[in-house]
């Protein structure tokens, strides 16, 4: 498979990215010590700026023990960072509130993750009066 070259820019003192060789996500730490309070929103710098390839796209997700070591959600579910932003001081960042009194998260750890997707493709919407489908039933199932 052919790799994809990214730029990208540090906009701190931080650990170099690199692409992991189990799994497709790649994780992002804090630049410097973080400190949340409980219920207040924060948007944590991650010290990067990136130009994704023409058609790709980044989604940011906390990573699976972020909730559980700092009661850390992420307020908008995924992040999506599209090609165009892509200038120097584009800084992606990780949109959370905490659910905890106070929570301090140390320089270097691992908060959140990403990985690059294809965007969708331009589509066109054909307006029906039925689909003539079987209705599979269910809702966030299979219908099992």
């Amino acid at each position: 498979m052919r790799r994809k070259r990214i730029k990208i820019k540090y906009l701190c003192d931080i650990s170099k990215l690199f692409p992991i060789s189990v799994g497709d996500w790649i994780d992002l730490a804090v630049p410097f010590d973080v400190v949340l309070r409980k219920e207040r929103y924060e948007k944590i710098p991650l010290g990067i700026a990136m130009e994704l390839p023409k058609g790709y796209e980044a989604h940011i997700v906390p990573r699976s023990s972020t909730f559980e070591r700092y009661g850390v959600i992420q307020v908008n579910g995924v992040g999506i960072i599209d090609n165009s932003y892509n200038g120097d001081d584009d800084e992606w960042y990780f949109p959370c509130i905490t659910l905890k009194e106070m929570v301090v998260i140390p320089k270097g750890t691992r908060i959140c993750q990403f990985r690059i997707v294809k965007k969708q493709p331009l589509i066109i919407f054909d307006w029906v009066e039925k689909l003539n489908n079987k209705n599979r039933g269910g809702f966030g199932s299979t219908g099992i």
